[in-house]
């Protein structure tokens, strides 16, 4: 019986090693902490005040996820986020596009921009 519960405890701690690392995160790591670079450029709260940068915040989590994967695998182009993207796993991805397409958007449209007739 004590042979199975190590065995079990082994089982256990080696599943863990193996999500650890094909998520790409160091275990432990939160969602908060890998979205602490993207700030410098994209605001805290996702939403850029500087126009030359994105706003992250509201937008489809598909498309960010889409993005991130395409600067990762250098079929989109930008020197910076090709160097950010590089690091993370397909996990770590999910994880910051869900994040920033759960916070609320500043993203306008034109409609109070519109002209009268």
């Amino acid at each position: 019986m004590k042979l199975t519960r190590v065995l079990a405890l082994l089982a256990c701690v080696l599943a863990f090693n193996v999500v650890a690392a094909e998520s790409g995160s160091a275990p432990g790591k939160s969602v908060e902490d890998l979205a602490k670079p993207c700030a410098a450029c994209h605001g805290a709260d996702g939403n850029a005040t500087a126009a030359i940068y994105p706003r992250l915040a509201g937008q489809y989590h598909d498309y960010l996820a889409q993005a991130l994967k395409e600067y990762r695998a250098g079929t989109r182009q930008n020197a910076i986020m090709s160097g950010f993207a590089k690091t993370l796993s397909d996990t770590d991805i999910n994880l910051l596009s869900r994040y920033f397409a759960a916070m609320p958007s500043k993203l306008d449209d034109l409609s109070r921009h519109e002209q009268g007739d």
